[in-house]
């Protein structure tokens, strides 16, 4: 008997998404600190301080390997979505969303995506599979007006069958690659492999296959672009893009702040004369 109430009654005991709720700043939450400050009094009202208990987790003996998965999927967070589609020799096509991912290089732009292992004859899941057939994909951003779409495409469809028409959303043609990315998303990018890393785990089975990519060509849509910035600046009010938490849970980011980072050239004289320099 599962220990959760049916989420269809969860759902509805929830407010309503907002889109009016729209991203804004706010100051950062200690403005006021400063190099070396100790602030014990802020962080023992949250539960921070140096100090406060902590659980120790040794991998391979206080967790099995499902529990594992929970933990690390809700410790570390938020996560970008990658919106993965790929194709294989035979021009059928696959699309899944791919919560570990990021970008990884910039000087060539390049991004990794990490996929669990599959239940196919090669142990692999379909999108590892196609993409170690075609050597390239495509990676779209997920953003909140097609979230539910998107996050169909997790379904554990059978060989053969595309998720892309259950999903409702649109293929859009790609201008180095063969395979197709998602028309809906305000930021996709086409990717040819350059590296592929199996994953093993100490009896010596592959658990994980990491793909490093190099991106040949973004796609932005132009609503999403700040307008009085010289480079490609993109706007988080109007891309609304999720970020994947633990269990069913995703984020909305509908609030930021700047904290600048820190010159040595600037602050050098300051942090002597707090004596926080050490001399060599």
């Amino acid at each position: 008997m599962s220990k959760h109430a049916p989420f269809a009654e969860v759902q509805a005991s929830r407010p309503d998404y907002d889109a009016k709720d729209v991203f804004s700043m706010t100051k950062s939450p200690n403005p006021d600190w400063k190099p070396g400050q100790k602030q014990d009094a802020i962080l023992k009202t949250e539960g921070f301080t140096a100090d406060s208990p902590f659980r120790e987790v040794e991998p391979g003996k206080d967790l099995d390997n499902a529990a594992m998965y929970k933990m690390m999927t809700w410790g570390i967070t938020p996560r970008p979505v990658a919106f993965v589609s790929t194709m294989d020799k035979q021009g059928r096509t696959n699309l899944a969303p791919i919560s570990w991912f990021n970008h990884v290089a910039a000087d060539p732009p390049s991004i990794m995506i990490s996929i669990v292992k599959g239940n196919r004859p090669s142990g692999r899941k379909d999108t590892s599979d196609n993409i170690l057939e075609l050597k390239e994909f495509c990676v779209s951003l997920i953003s909140e007006p097609f979230v539910e779409a998107a996050n169909y495409a997790a379904i554990d469809a059978p060989k053969g069958q595309s998720e892309w028409p259950l999903t409702g959303l649109t293929q859009r043609e790609s201008r180095h690659v063969k395979v197709p990315h998602v028309a809906e998303s305000a930021f996709s990018m086409e990717c040819q492999l350059m590296h592929h890393q199996p994953i093993q785990n100490d009896a010596g089975d592959t658990t994980q296959n990491v793909f490093i990519a190099r991106v040949r060509k973004f796609h932005i849509k132009e609503h999403v672009i700040d307008p009085d910035d010289t480079d490609i600046k993109i706007m988080p009010e109007k891309f609304k893009v999720v970020a994947r938490l633990g269990g069913w849970t995703y984020g909305r980011v509908t609030s930021g702040y700047e904290v600048p980072r820190p010159v040595w050239a600037r602050e050098k004289e300051d942090l002597e004369r707090r004596g926080l320099v050490k001399e060599e």
